[in-house]
């Protein structure tokens, strides 16, 4: 079974308090579609998917407060666990999401309406098995296998903390944006921390 480091969370009432705060990086871990609907003034957009590629680079540039953030707080908790294998133990992910923030008054910038990941993930699902279902009584009973895969994907994900079906869905026309994150134009726009250096130079 694979390590799971503990959860460090801040709550979104102090980190509306702490956006002040000139040391605080907010690392947006959702897909570029998500962030681009709605995310925290401020924040940088580094997709999970490049945040595991890059963690060492990531971690070199950070400092100080850093908290990350996604739609619930189950990405930003895979984040934290990535960043806090290779040293960066400050990070707290921002608990119930971006949702949460904005419920509790915190400001957002928001632009193009699309529907969250998790909420794509689920209309897809419950279509196929919903799809499934019926087939079964109507088409053949073979096609309620249809059902019992999605169900055995669906298990694997929660077991394996992956989402294949996501990962699919975030690569459809209408979850593109302009400009896709990536190392140059994302990661090397972070600037790097005064405390980062100095851990460098120790």
């Amino acid at each position: 079974m694979a390590h799971t480091a503990t959860v460090t969370t801040i709550e979104p009432g102090e980190l509306k308090q702490r956006l002040a705060d000139d040391e605080l990086t907010i690392i947006d871990v959702r897909t570029p579609a998500e962030f681009e609907s709605v995310h925290i003034r401020g924040s940088y957009n580094v997709p999970l998917p490049l945040l595991s590629e890059h963690t060492h680079d990531l971690a070199d540039r950070l400092g100080g407060r850093v908290v990350l953030v996604c739609q619930s707080g189950v990405r930003a908790g895979q984040a934290q666990d990535r960043l806090s294998s290779v040293g960066v133990s400050s990070a707290e992910v921002l608990a119930g999401g971006i949702s949460a923030f904005e419920s509790a008054g915190g400001t957002v910038v928001r632009g193009a309406q699309r529907w969250a990941m998790d909420r794509q993930v689920r209309m897809v699902a419950g279509s196929l098995v919903l799809a499934g279902f019926v087939g079964s009584k109507v088409i053949h009973p073979r096609v309620g296998l249809l059902a019992g895969a999605i169900g055995a994907g669906l298990t694997y994900s929660a077991l394996s903390n992956s989402c294949a079906m996501a990962a699919a869905l975030s690569k459809m026309p209408w979850n593109r944006t302009e400009v896709s994150p990536t190392y140059e134009n994302t990661i090397r726009s972070i600037p790097v921390a005064p405390q980062a250096v100095t851990a460098r130079a120790a």
